[in-house]
């Protein structure tokens, strides 16, 4: 497995925003899973699903903050 060589910052304010989204709308783990597919996708990047999910249930279990989910979305981004 090649390792990378960059590593994606995204916007603080893009982090907030998806972080609010995914704590006010009641989502569930399945659509906030998919929220975070649309969100890496849009900045094109790929993502499976399965991992998704589980990054969704690592950050609920402890509460991630932004810098936390900085940390997620870099594991989860697959570069298309």
């Amino acid at each position: 497995m090649q390792a990378r060589t960059h590593i994606e910052k995204f916007p603080v304010t893009e982090l907030v925003e998806l972080r609010e989204g995914l704590l006010r709308n009641g989502l569930d783990s399945w659509q906030a899973a998919e929220l975070i597919s649309s969100f890496l996708a849009g900045r094109g990047y790929g993502v499976s699903r399965q991992s998704a999910r589980e990054a969704v249930s690592r950050m609920e279990g402890i509460g991630c903050s932004v810098h936390c989910m900085q940390a997620e979305l870099e594991k989860l981004a697959m570069v298309m």
